[in-house]
């Protein structure tokens, strides 16, 4: 077998390359939650609110994208809430357990011997008595259940064999334990005066002021002086003690093992209160992960062991069989629109519209109950700050259980007005804007319950300056070797374009990321393969901007013009490569690799995270701004919440000041005023386009940074 012949998809799963293999193609786990590596997990706060406990019924199904557990229902925020490493999830989102801490980091404890990684706690329940005009109390005879479904691996990594999910129950011991230290922040003029010296130097033992407990103090770590404040430890703080149970668990394998075991994607489990110590006020639950990452001597796997947790229950009056649920859903993530690409150049659809847009797209709608519903779906598109608005309404359909039937079909009757409906509309050709962005609104509801459900779900379709395959989360990392392999992304053009700038998310690597080089290369066709190389820019690393999908641009060094298939990509000179991989969305058709002179199709599903940025330069954030057209003084730069502009030549007339994000996208158009509002908008890097009368324009690359 050749070397160009010879493919392997390796699923690497303590996060390195195997090097008796060569391979071409590697699909790889990641070291950081690609979202939370610029928008961390929250550091769990496991102190007592005082907030008044939960009440039964309880239920979450995490549909909302809040990265984080919802804080009303849980205690602390381990657990990654999101729609795309579970996948056909319950409904449209599910509770991701990795073996990443609240910083979005692999834990500091991460070992090949399974540990405990991440937490989900529910907050505290009062399960002494029920709620109402008639209070009674609560005993196991009143049949009280948790149901839950779960998944391992989904889109992210297959748990072994050793790991596992639990589930615990806690109940009040009647015990009061230590929770943490209660300080006071203190003026060092105090202490300074009583002791008749100018400071408090390292390791002096400064102690607890009057009121608080005399047997706490401080062991200065640095010196103190007159006007210093500093915190010192004042009073222990106690908490009820919980005893913990564990009421379940399952061990860890693939989801294809599981499926294949259980004969569906999410299982369902109940789980009953049986023992009196729950019922009291001060009862919880909470699941937790057993991970393990790289072997003895071998580089720290990444973000592994994935579990998803969906549709959590609490009730009275259950049974063993209580495992429908009068609920109709939608499952996974709203789709694009767009034929081939998730977001492309709005100049571009406007050439080739109908060519651009899908003609029908696919949902996953499920049945919970175990009764057929006739159920209605419809959809509407508003145009953001445009006037365009359109519809769809697939009518009324009999949908069966899922627990039978599974999603609803395609393929049979008024299935495909809902499930696969068409796109009723193109979208507006707005040619006095160069961006555009939609918001489709999906929605399903039961038409046969006295109090009717309904179900939604949101997607933005966005029209900016750049194409991109992927849905912007990297569920995995992809490379490529040997050193001088080179990868390609084809892109299309219906009407001749310029090309500015790349944009890449490189995943973080634990080696060291300071030996990797790469080439950033287009290619014009030959033929459906990248043919000549008509821009090459050498010995590139790969960076990370501020934001919350962390996308690095490449700036060209002059705009290219293009027409027709293009490729960009890249070739690798030196160290593992890590590029984002998206695997919701699959485009390995137009991803091509090279090792040996011979362009290959991509044999692995899913999108490259490679965005080539089109149209006019100003757009592509370029740090460059010659020097004879900066007529306006523009600080601070960084900025928080107000950019001053102070005119240089007063002769000089501002027509208007434009200020767009790193995608293109128009934020703020204003006249010229000295001080500039930048309150509302996030932190970011943002190009500043200030144009004169005369039609001179000045760009000024701004960065909004609290």
């Amino acid at each position: 077998m050749t070397l160009r012949t010879f493919f392997i998809l390796a699923l690497l799963l303590a996060g390195i390359a195997l090097p008796s293999v060569r391979a071409q193609e590697n699909l790889h786990n990641l070291t950081g939650n690609p979202i939370l590596s610029k928008q961390q997990k929250q550091k769990p706060n496991f102190k007592s609110t005082g907030e008044s406990l939960l009440r039964l019924p309880f239920f979450e199904d995490f549909s909302v994208n809040t990265l984080t557990p919802n804080a009303s229902h849980w205690l602390d925020n381990n657990a990654f809430v999101n729609k795309d490493f579970p996948l056909n999830p319950t409904n449209t989102g599910a509770a991701t357990l990795d073996v990443l801490d609240y910083r979005g980091r692999v834990y500091d404890q991460a070992s090949s011997v399974p540990f405990v990684a991440d937490y989900l706690t529910s907050l505290p329940f009062a399960l002494d008595s029920t709620t109402g005009q008639q209070a009674q109390a609560l005993s196991p005879a009143d049949s009280v259940y948790l149901s839950f479904f779960y998944q391992p691996q989904g889109r992210g990594d297959q748990p072994e064999t050793n790991d596992s999910l639990v589930l615990q129950f806690g109940y009040l011991t009647g015990k009061m334990v230590f929770d943490y230290v209660d300080s006071v922040l203190v003026l060092a003029d105090d202490y300074l005066l009583a002791a008749g010296t100018e400071q408090i130097n390292i390791s002096d033992t400064v102690y607890a002021p009057e009121g608080c407990n005399p047997d706490l103090y401080l062991i200065a770590n640095q010196t103190y002086t007159w006007g210093d404040f500093f915190l010192v430890p004042c009073d222990t703080v106690l908490k009820p003690e919980v005893a913990w149970v564990n009421v379940w668990s399952d061990q860890g394998r693939s989801l294809a093992a599981f499926t294949n075991e259980y004969g569906t994607y999410f299982r369902q489990v109940l789980v009953p209160l049986l023992d009196t110590l729950y019922f009291n006020k001060g009862f919880q639950f909470r699941f937790f992960n057993y991970g393990s990452t790289a072997g003895p001597g071998q580089e720290a796997a990444g973000n592994v062991d994935q579990w998803h947790i969906d549709f959590v229950y609490l009730n009275t009056g259950r049974s063993k069989n209580d495992t429908s649920y009068n609920k109709i859903s939608f499952s996974g993530r709203a789709p694009s629109f767009l034929k081939r690409y998730e977001s492309m150049p709005y100049r571009q659809y406007r050439s080739a519209p109908t060519n651009a847009v899908k003609p029908e797209i696919s949902l996953n709608i499920t049945n919970l109950s175990d009764e057929t519903k006739n159920t209605r779906y419809r959809y509407r598109v508003n145009q953001r700050g445009g006037s365009q608005l359109f519809e769809w309404d697939g009518g009324f359909c009999n949908l069966p259980p899922y627990a039978t039937e599974g999603f609803q079909s395609c393929e049979t009757g008024c299935g495909a007005k809902h499930a696969c409906p068409p796109v009723a509309s193109l979208f507006a050709l707005d040619f006095e804007n160069d961006s555009a962005s939609f918001l489709i609104r999906h929605y399903i509801s039961d038409s046969s319950a006295a109090n009717i459900l309904v179900d939604s779900l949101v997607y933005r379709q966005g029209f900016y300056n750049f194409f991109a395959y992927d849905d912007g989360t990297p569920e995995a990392g992809y490379s490529i070797e040997p050193t001088g392999a080179y990868l390609a992304m084809q892109f299309s053009l219906s009407t001749p374009d310029t090309l500015n700038s790349i944009r890449i998310l490189f995943n973080h690597t634990t080696d060291a990321e300071a030996n990797k080089y790469f080439d950033l290369i287009v290619w014009n066709d030959n033929n459906g393969i990248p043919g000549d190389i008509i821009y090459r820019k050498i010995r590139q690393q790969p960076r990370w901007e501020e934001g919350i999908y962390g996308f690095a641009t490449y700036d060209l060094d002059e705009p290219l013009l293009i027409n027709g298939n293009f490729y960009v990509g890249l070739m690798r000179e030196s160290g593992v490569l890590s590029l984002g991989f998206d695997k919701v969305n699959n485009a390995k058709d137009y991803l091509f690799y090279n090792i040996d002179g011979n362009w290959v199709n991509s044999s692995i599903d899913g999108a490259l995270m490679i965005r080539p940025v089109m149209g006019n330069s100003y757009l592509t954030a370029q740090t460059e701004v010659a020097e004879n057209k900066d007529f306006v003084h523009v600080y601070p730069n960084p900025a928080s919440n107000v950019l001053h502009l102070e005119l240089k030549n007063s002769l000089v007339t501002i027509n208007k000041l434009s200020l767009f994000d790193y995608t293109g996208r128009k934020v703020i158009e204003t006249t010229f005023h000295p001080t500039m509002d930048l309150s509302q908008l996030t932190s970011g890097i943002y190009l500043l386009v200030i144009e004169t009368e005369g039609k001179r324009a000045q760009t000024s690359k701004i960065m909004i940074k609290r």
